[in-house]
């Protein structure tokens, strides 16, 4: 909330001053890289948090998140966008595939702890759920690309077969084996004193970049490579005393680009922009904030994998909207498959629903996380409560 008010203080500042700035429509290009680097770094940054076992029982509820409700999420907004926007079908499949992803950047502040650290099971959920969806919208993404240049069904046997298959399996892969590769050529060097701890911020750096660019290279989804490869990183040598000290030096590199992130595009809104999408782009985002996303994860999420209703309610409701979606749009429109008035009604409503998001989420975080850890103190003492010792006999 203070980024996205310094951004739009500076966006204020820029046009009474009258200074040339970059513009939101024309600069899409800029936005969509700069926040494409700062959601790489902070997805490997996020992989090397995650310490829970990688079986499928211990993955459930994410897997329902990431399976069920983010196509849900996706559906809900595409009919809006058809219904309510007036937007092609294509356009409005892009809007959806965009807003659908909770934010890895934004929500990692409600998310679990450095390495080594408990992992509840909502703020587990939650940020494995970030990790991963900003890689799996990509399908849906090109899906509403190619109904909107192609149209028909032509084209959905190569889709399912390259954008669904090949690159979610070589972009999983890729992240495996170098992100392993990686530990086993840095925490050796670590061990030694080879490698300063002032440098552990650029090594995670290094490390996610690399892994992306080789990703980008091989045609598959660079996302799920960084994510990848930042839970092969942590799962060598898992023990070693050096993970807490990189993701912490990662952590500070993240904040920065979240800071510069945030401000930049901020900067770059106007109240004509604002404007585009109409009360009809703001409901929208109002919808998917409240309801559309909140309904669709307490529906899914099982009361078996998350006893109380306290965490099934945190999952549901903090689906922070943020960089991801302002990435996912601009890599859309710099296809320049969609109309002009499509993209600008797109591009203007998904930055709304970010702020709808930054907004409320930010007001509430604070208090979501302590109803959840305040329920977590009152099931502790009540199991041992449960399990006190019964004196034994002389």
């Amino acid at each position: 909330m203070v980024y996205t008010a310094l951004g739009l203080g500076a966006a204020a500042s820029i046009h009474v001053l009258g200074v040339d700035w970059l513009e939101v429509e024309e600069d899409i290009a800029v936005i969509e890289h700069v926040a494409e680097a700062a959601v790489v770094v902070t997805l490997y940054a996020t992989g090397l948090q995650i310490d829970r076992e990688l079986k499928l029982v211990a993955w459930r509820s994410v897997l329902l998140l990431l399976g069920v409700v983010m196509p849900l999420t996706i559906a809900a907004v595409t009919l809006l966008g058809v219904g309510l926007l007036g937007l092609s079908l294509g356009a409005a499949l892009v809007l959806g595939a965009a807003l659908a992803p909770t934010d890895p950047v934004l929500a990692g502040d409600v998310g679990v702890g450095p390495p080594g650290e408990d992992e509840p099971e909502a703020r587990f959920s939650l940020t494995a759920e970030a990790a991963f969806n900003d890689g799996l919208a990509f399908p849906f993404l090109l899906a509403g690309l190619l109904i909107a240049s192609e149209g028909g069904t032509g084209w959905v046997g190569s889709w399912a077969l390259v954008d669904v298959l090949y690159k979610i399996v070589a972009g999983v892969a890729v992240g495996i084996l170098m992100g392993g590769l990686a530990a086993r050529l840095a925490l050796p060097l670590r061990t030694e004193g080879r490698l300063g701890n002032d440098l552990d911020g650029w090594l995670a750096v290094a490390v996610a970049l690399a892994v992306y660019g080789v990703a980008q290279v091989l045609g598959s989804y660079g996302f799920l490579a960084a994510i990848c490869a930042g839970l092969a990183f942590r799962r060598y040598e898992h023990d070693h005393d050096k993970h807490h000290e990189l993701h912490a030096g990662a952590q500070r590199i993240v904040q920065l680009l979240e800071l510069g992130t945030i401000v930049l595009v901020m900067s770059m809104v106007t109240l004509s922009g604002l404007g585009v999408p109409g009360w009809e782009g703001w409901l929208v985002g109002v919808l998917l904030v409240f309801l559309i996303r909140p309904a669709s994860a307490v529906a899914i999420l099982r009361p078996r994998w998350m006893a109380s209703q306290e965490e099934r309610g945190f999952v549901a409701f903090f689906g922070v909207r943020g960089l991801g979606s302002i990435y996912y749009v601009g890599a859309a429109l710099g296809t320049g498959v969609l109309s002009a008035g499509e993209a600008r009604t797109v591009l203007w409503t998904v930055l709304a629903a970010v702020l709808v998001s930054v907004l409320v989420h930010g007001v509430t975080a604070n208090a979501g996380i302590r109803g959840l850890e305040h329920r977590a103190h009152a099931d502790r003492s009540a199991s041992s409560e449960g399990s006190a010792p019964v004196p034994r006999a002389a």
